[in-house]
C-alpha cells in the first residue's frame, strides 16, 4: 500500500523529465487584497505528559484486579458476566507467560485504572485486550510491552465495533497499540513509541464505520522503522485507515512520528481532520490515498516531511514530495458523505517541506499490475473484473475504474516557508498537480498524457484565496513543469485566483 506506489511507470515513460528553469515567484500587480487567513495556532493535546488519573477507589459494585496474583484480570473476566466493571488497583499487571494469553473481555466490560496501574506484557505476550465483544471501555490505563506481530495490535486486537479507549496509555509495543472497530471512540490518550504504528484502523473483512479519534496524543511511533525494513510497503504511520466510511479526526496532535502521521488508504470515505497539531513527523503530515470526500480543516501543521523530503530529494528524485499529499483521491457526489469534494482549508502549513501535492498515477487503476491496493477496486466498481478491454474503454467504466484525483478545493489556508528554518535550497518549496505518462499494461486505455491533462485542467482540482508567504513555486501536469507564480494564476493553469505571494516575507 506504499507512498512508492506514485513512482510506478516513472522510469519507464517516453517523457525526459528533467527540471526546468523556473520563473521568479512575484505577486501579480492586479492581486487582490489578501485573504483571511487561518490562526496561527491550534491548542496542543498534551495528553502523554498529564494524563488523567483514575478512580483512586473502586467504584461501587466494580471487580477489583490484583497486580500481585500473576493472571488476574484474565482470569476475573472469564468468571464475570458481561457489562462488569473491573478497577485495576495501582501496579504493574501481568498475565499468563503463555505468547497467547490474553483478556478476552465480555460485551459491555468496562476496565478502569487506578493511579499508576499498569497492564505489562512483560515482552511477552502478544495481544492485551482481544475477542469480539461488543461496546468495550478502557479508562485510565497504561498498555505496555506487549509483542504484537507486525500488522497487528495490541489493544482490540480484533477489531470489535463499539469500544470506547479514553485517557488511555498504549505505549512501547510492537504492531500496532491500537486496532479500530465501527464506532469506535479513541479520545485523550496517548499512543506513544509503538512499533509500527499508534493505530491501525483495519478490519479483516469489511469495513469500518463512526469512528472518532479526539484529543489524543500520537507521538513516536514506528520504532520498527518498517519503509526501511520493507522498502515501500505503506505500513507504518501515526496512524493508518483503511476502508473506513465516516471518520472524525479532531484536536490530536501528532508529531515525532518515524514517517506519516495520519494516512488514510484505499476506499475511505467522508474524514474530517480538524484542528489538530501536526507537526514534526519524519514524512508527510497527511496523506489520503485512493479514497473519497474529506474535509482538512483549521489545522496547524508545521516542520513535517524535512527527513523523508530531504532524503529524496539528496537522491535526485524530482518529485514534489508534499505535507499533504493527495494521491489518487476527490471527490465523488455519487457516494455518500458530509461534503462531495476533498476540501483543505483555514490551515497553517509552516515551514515544512514543500506544501500540497494532488497526485494521479496513470497506470494504477482496477486490475492493473501497477494497483498496488491488493486487489481492491474502486467504490464505484463492485465487479473488478469488468474493468478490462474492450469495456474499460468507454463510459462508464473509463471513469470508473480509476481512482481519480477531482474536485480537489484548496482555499484560505496560509503557507509560511522559511528556507534557512528548513535548512534547503531547492525541491522544499513546492506545490503541485500532476501526474505521470501513461505507459502500461499494453491494454490500459490511460496511456499517454491522458490523465494528466484530466488532473492539471478537467478534473476541477483549484487553489484559490491562499496565502503564500516566501519562495513558493508550482508544479503543473508532470516533474518537469515548474513554473512561478504569475504562470500558475495565468490563462493556461488558472490556479490561486484571489491569493497573494510575498517571496521576501518567508523568513
Amino acid at each position: 500500500m506504499g507512498i512508492k506506489r506514485r513512482h510506478w511507470a516513472l522510469a519507464a515513460a517516453p517523457l525526459t523529465l528533467a527540471l526546468m528553469a523556473a520563473t521568479s515567484c512575484e505577486s501579480t500587480p492586479d492581486a487582490r487584497a489578501k485573504p483571511t487567513a487561518a490562526p496561527s495556532s491550534t491548542p496542543v493535546a498534551r495528553v502523554c505528559a498529564k494524563p488523567a488519573a483514575g478512580p483512586a477507589k473502586a467504584p461501587a459494585g466494580a471487580v477489583t484486579v490484583d497486580p500481585a496474583v500473576v493472571g488476574d484480570l484474565a482470569a476475573k473476566t472469564r468468571t464475570s458476566p458481561p457489562n462488569t466493571t473491573f478497577w485495576l488497583r495501582p501496579g504493574k499487571h501481568r498475565l499468563d507467560p503463555d505468547r497467547y494469553a490474553q483478556v478476552i473481555p465480555k460485551e459491555g466490560n468496562r476496565y478502569l485504572g487506578a493511579p499508576g496501574a499498569v497492564f505489562d506484557g512483560g515482552k511477552k505476550n502478544q495481544y492485551a485486550f482481544g475477542g469480539t465483544a461488543r461496546d468495550v471501555t478502557i479508562r485510565h490505563l497504561t498498555v505496555q510491552r506487549f509483542v504484537a506481530p507486525h500488522d497487528e495490535g495490541v489493544v482490540n486486537h480484533d477489531s470489535a465495533d463499539g469500544w470506547v479507549i479514553e485517557h488511555a496509555t498504549i505505549q512501547h509495543n510492537s504492531g500496532a497499540g491500537l486496532m479500530a472497530g465501527a464506532r469506535q471512540r479513541v479520545r485523550a490518550s496517548c499512543l506513544r513509541g509503538n512499533g509500527q504504528y499508534g493505530m491501525n484502523a483495519y478490519k479483516a473483512g469489511g469495513r469500518i464505520s463512526g469512528l472518532v479519534v479526539e484529543g489524543n496524543e500520537i507521538v513516536g511511533n514506528n520504532t520498527g522503522d518498517w519503509e526501511r525494513r520493507r522498502k515501500g510497503c505503506g505500513c507504518t504511520g501515526g496512524i493508518k485507515f483503511w476502508a473506513v466510511n465516516g471518520a472524525d479526526v479532531r484536536g490530536n496532535w501528532v508529531h515525532d512520528n518515524r514517517g506519516t502521521g495520519l494516512w488514510a488508504d484505499t476506499n475511505n470515505n467522508d474524514f474530517r481532520i480538524e484542528n489538530n497539531v501536526l507537526e514534526a513527523n519524519d514524512g508527510a503530515a497527511l496523506i489520503y490515498e485512493t479514497s473519497y470526500n474529506a474535509v482538512v480543516r483549521n489545522n496547524t501543521i508545521r516542520r513535517n516531511n524535512w527527513v523523508e523530503g530531504r532524503r529524496e530529494a539528496k537522491a535526485g528524485d524530482n518529485f514534489p514530495f508534499a505535507t499533504v499529499y493527495v494521491s489518487e483521491s476527490g471527490g465523488e457526489p455519487r457516494i455518500r458523505a458530509r461534503t462531495d469534494k476533498i476540501e483543505i482549508y483555514r490551515n497553517v502549513l509552516e515551514n515544512n517541506w514543500s506544501g500540497i501535492t494532488l497526485w494521479e498515477n496513470a497506470d494504477r487503476f482496477c486490475n492493473s499490475p501497477a494497483n498496488t491496493s491488493s486487489g481492491d477496486c474502486t467504490l464505484l466498481v463492485k465487479d473488478t473484473d469488468r474493468c478490462a478491454k474492450p469495456a474499460i474503454g468507454k463510459p462508464p467504466l473509463y471513469g470508473d475504474c480509476r481512482w481519480k484525483t477531482q474536485r480537489v478545493d484548496i482555499r484560505d489556508n496560509r503557507f509560511v516557508l522559511d528556507k534557512s528554518v528548513v535548512k534547503c535550497t531547492a525541491k522544499c518549496d513546492r506545490m503541485a498537480v500532476l501526474a505521470n505518462y501513461g505507459t502500461y499494461p499494453d491494454w490500459s486505455p490511460y496511456q499517454g498524457e491522458k490523465v494528466a491533462e484530466a488532473i492539471t485542467h478537467k478534473q476541477r482540482n483549484r487553489w484559490h484565496d491562499n496565502v503564500y508567504l516566501g519562495p513558493w513555486k508550482f508544479v503543473a501536469q508532470d516533474t518537469s513543469r515548474v513554473i512561478g507564480f504569475g504562470q500558475w494564476q495565468g490563462e493556461r493553469y488558472r490556479q490561486d485566483a484571489g491569493s497573494t505571494l510575498d517571496p521576501r516575507a518567508g523568513g
